[in-house]
């Protein structure tokens, strides 16, 4: 048992060192990120990567440090010895539970793969059936046996400090851990019924520490030409988009207040642009598999909902309603939320402007949901106190000249 709880412990341990790159550093590449299915940061950036703005991640390393524990002290005492099998069968069941509903939400919500995340599911199950197999007594039985061992570890001067060194360990890592921005948390919560977020926290402030460093790593990257007209604006951000992807619903939802502060403090001069790059192979060429079965239907949606000025209604209702999409319901939402009777008629001829972006989307080496350039330069994926950094430093840049 102690093999599998050390094996969670380094998962989970991972898991929380990438999930903590990726939200203390936006030029930080997981290892882990493969392709478009085989992606930790996906998982970790999708609203089941955190839990009250704490990655997922350190409450599985709590998880398996207390496993560990709980095999440490049993084994330094006979009688709590062979308690030990009932108490990981108990913990196990719970935390199989937990981790067969986050196996559901990556591998059948996100169409994704964390390789670190399924390494804690095998530990999970390892625990779960190695324990309920050595276990020889009725699980009825188990507390009394858990009270007695309770009295035990009072009486035992050294296993009660470790215990209580354990507490105290354990809500260190919950506090003090840095989790999901302000805006981030806020706004993924305050989603409403009708898919309208609310008014989202203000977003984070940098360190001068932090602007300078992001600043130079933008200063550094390359730019490519975008067929995009600026309209006016000095900067112009480009988001290939999948209505489906969790990702790019989430990041609709942070970077709505960004774009909200802009458009007021200096109008018309950031210009935000979105481009369809649907996961399904109805119209896309370049995805070996349909990742998201009712992408190129949404996409379509939203371009017909355009024409009756309802495009914004539209893509926030796809967003609200992301989990229980398909090609039916997104017929019958556009019919509802922006009148549009003539879908099957119109879909061959509007889906051919959806490959088009899609064409210029690979064309741009764009592979997976969302990619974002900014007057033609690719942005990492950026928290939204880094995006309206970004966007600061090149309204300077544009508007001097440089």
């Amino acid at each position: 048992m102690a093999a599998f709880a050390l094996l969670g412990l380094v998962a989970s341990s991972a898991s929380a060192f990438v999930h903590y790159q990726l939200l203390n550093d936006p030029t930080y590449a997981s290892f882990c990120d493969v392709n478009a299915t085989f992606s930790c940061t996906e998982a970790y950036s999708s609203r089941y990567g955190s839990v009250a703005g704490v990655p997922v991640a350190v409450f599985g390393m709590i998880f398996f440090a207390f496993v560990l524990g709980l095999v440490v002290l049993c084994s330094s005492s006979p009688a709590a010895s062979e308690n030990l099998a009932g108490y990981v069968f108990a913990v196990s069941t719970i935390g199989l539970a937990v981790v067969l509903y986050f196996a559901y939400a990556s591998f059948v919500i996100l169409n994704a793969v964390c390789v670190l995340c399924v390494g804690t599911y095998v530990a999970v199950i390892g625990l779960f059936l190695l324990s309920g197999s050595t276990t020889r007594y009725p699980m009825t039985s188990l507390p009394t046996r858990a009270l007695g061992d309770l009295r035990l570890l009072f009486r035992t001067p050294s296993a009660l400090a470790a215990a209580v060194a354990f507490v105290i360990a354990a809500g260190a890592a919950v506090v003090w851990f840095p989790g999901q921005s302000v805006a981030t948390v806020s706004a993924a919560a305050a989603t409403s019924a009708t898919g309208e977020a609310e008014q989202a926290a203000p977003t984070p402030a940098l360190t001068a520490d932090q602007i300078a460093q992001f600043e130079n790593y933008l200063a550094q990257q390359p730019r490519v030409p975008l067929l995009v007209p600026a309209e006016g604006a000095a900067v112009v951000i480009v988001k290939f988009n999948d209505y489906q992807c969790p990702p790019c619903r989430q990041t609709h939802l942070d970077l709505k207040p960004v774009f909200a502060k802009w458009a007021k403090q200096q109008p018309g001069k950031v210009r935000y642009v979105t481009r369809d790059f649907a996961l399904e192979r109805q119209c896309n060429a370049n995805v070996n598999q349909d990742l998201h079965p009712a992408a190129c239907e949404a996409a379509v949606a939203v371009r017909l909902a355009r024409e009756k000025g309802k495009a914004e209604a539209m893509e926030e209702w796809l967003f609200a309603n992301q989990p229980s999409l398909s090609p039916a319901s997104v017929k019958s939402a556009v019919a509802t939320v922006a009148g549009v009777t003539d879908f099957d008629a119109r879909f061959e001829k509007t889906l051919e402007l959806v490959k088009a972006d899609i064409a210029q989307g690979a064309g741009l080496k764009v592979t997976g949901t969302p990619t974002f350039f900014m007057n033609g330069m690719r942005l990492p994926g950026l928290r939204a106190e880094y995006f309206d950094a970004a966007i600061a430093w090149e309204l300077r840049r544009a508007t001097s000249g440089k």
